[in-house]
């Protein structure tokens, strides 16, 4: 059993039972069986249910983000907004159901048809993490499903009460249309869990979300058994700043990159690069604007900053701004824990650290702002790229040659490459996931579900004849 607290004030929220692994074996057994139904049903038909989850969802959006807020610890508005890339996913999943396939390609022989047949992989595992206890579920089911995959969710152990009340919302769609709810099956547990799903052969596709040192485990694990497995791990994020960026868009961009999430997301801003000729103007217009962020209960409709979501996390954040000082930075606002119940600490800008500094270089999973200045477009984009892990990035220029320059291959090596807007705050539509450390995996738009699917290429003769390729002759 574990107990799970709120964020805000430390109190316990409810107690939950986690499954043991006796309970996965049955999960997956009946997750596997529930499989060879939904295979059945034609995508477009599949495309309907997830359109029903969808509604289902959006009918308890503000429940369910309040539930977000009280055990996630984020504002409201963002458990809402997490709730509707859910609902956008499913969306999106629908007119997808009636679009994924392969093409029909020519063939060099005669009387033959080569046409490119997309499946199943099966069982999709899908473990998430704290941050994001509903929307990355919701890329990974609602692709997975249209695919006509079934799902085994593992989410965070101090967020299961979202996972519970999620899968409540899903099974009972699948149920209305009698289908059973195991097609979207849910384990709440902890890294014994995780280890059965990496380990298990009868998990074709495992996404995993969480810190880069436990997906390399992950991954190690998956590619043992060759199976495969889908990585959406950490970033070390940076906005670059030129000397002719508006300004107006600059500031808000980057208190929200920085400061929204409480810093706890993975395409959170971690370093603020800006053109040494602005430098000390934009440092003083953030610290006003930090100033002005209301700090409250996440719960409550007008509080644009909470806590972090652990006693921990509160611990790793004292732990970098100490490690800020001992490296000869400076703390320009913020740095100290808020004197109030629950897990909260001032959102903080730091200034006077070089770009390779261990600490900047080092990915930190707190408010923690890192102000850098540069000189040259050459030098700055490589210090973007310096880091191990290559998310999200974005620059804010008016120069045309700039940002094309930017977006190519002696640009920004992320899976996110932004012009103008933060580096958070992503739409569904695209593709999400990044490079290097990150992990390489892509989830929610674009061609994203092809990782849900196995691909076969198909030869057809329906001639009489038996020409081989390449015009061989065994006779």
């Amino acid at each position: 059993v574990v107990t799970t607290y709120c964020p805000a004030n430390n109190e316990p929220i409810a107690s939950v039972r986690q499954g043991n692994l006796e309970d996965y074996e049955e999960t997956v057994k009946k997750a596997k069986e529930a499989w060879k139904v939904w295979a059945d049903i034609p995508a477009p038909k599949r495309g309907e249910i997830v359109r029903q989850i969808g509604d289902a969802l959006r009918q308890k959006i503000k429940v369910l983000g309040s539930l977000v807020s009280l055990e996630m610890g984020k504002v409201f508005v963002e458990g809402v907004g997490e709730v509707q890339e859910y609902v956008d996913i499913c969306d999106y999943a629908v007119g997808l159901s009636r679009m994924i396939g392969g093409p029909i390609l020519p063939s060099e022989r005669p009387g033959h048809a080569l046409i490119e047949q997309w499946n199943p992989v099966g069982l999709v595992g899908v473990i998430t993490a704290f941050n994001f206890p509903v929307a990355v579920y919701g890329w990974n089911s609602a692709i997975a499903m249209i695919c006509g995959n079934a799902c085994l969710w593992k989410g965070a152990p101090t967020t299961s009460l979202v996972s519970v009340a999620v899968t409540k919302i899903v099974a009972k769609v699948l149920e209305d249309n009698k289908l059973p709810g195991a097609i979207c099956s849910l384990v709440c547990g902890g890294a014994d869990i995780g280890t059965a799903m990496a380990r298990d052969e009868r998990v074709d596709l495992l996404s995993f979300t969480g810190s880069t040192k436990v997906g390399k485990q992950v991954a190690l694990m998956v590619q043992e058994r060759f199976g495969r497995s889908l990585l959406e791990l950490g970033g070390n994020n940076a906005i670059i700043v030129f000397e002719d960026a508006d300004l107006n868009l600059v500031i808000p961009s980057a208190l929200f990159a920085a400061v929204g999430t409480a810093g706890q997301r993975c395409t959170a801003a971690r370093r603020l690069f800006l053109h040494e000729s602005i430098h000390d103007e934009v440092v003083a217009k953030l610290a006003k604007a930090y100033a002005q962020v209301r700090i409250g209960d996440p719960w409550n409709s007008d509080t644009l900053y909470g806590p972090l979501h652990t006693k921990e996390a509160v611990k790793i954040f004292l732990d970098a701004v100490e490690q800020v000082k001992q490296q000869g930075g400076s703390v320009v606002y913020g740095g100290k824990v808020i004197n109030r119940p629950g897990n909260y600490v001032e959102p903080t800008i730091v200034t006077g650290l070089p770009h390779n500094a261990p600490i900047v270089l080092t990915e930190t999973f707190a408010p923690i702002l890192y102000v850098l200045k540069f000189k040259e477009e050459e030098e700055v984009f490589a210090w973007n790229n310096e880091v191990k892990q290559g998310l999200s990035s974005s620059i804010f220029t008016k120069d045309l040659g700039r940002i094309f320059r930017w977006l190519g291959p002696k640009g920004s090596d992320c899976g996110i490459v932004n012009v103008n807007i933060p580096t958070s705050g992503a739409e569904i539509g695209g593709a999400f996931g990044g490079e290097k450390h990150t992990g390489g995996g892509r989830e929610s738009g674009s061609d994203s579900w092809k990782l849900y699917m196995r691909r076969s290429t198909c030869t057809i003769n329906y001639s009489k004849d038996l020409p081989l390729a390449q015009g061989i002759k065994f006779q």
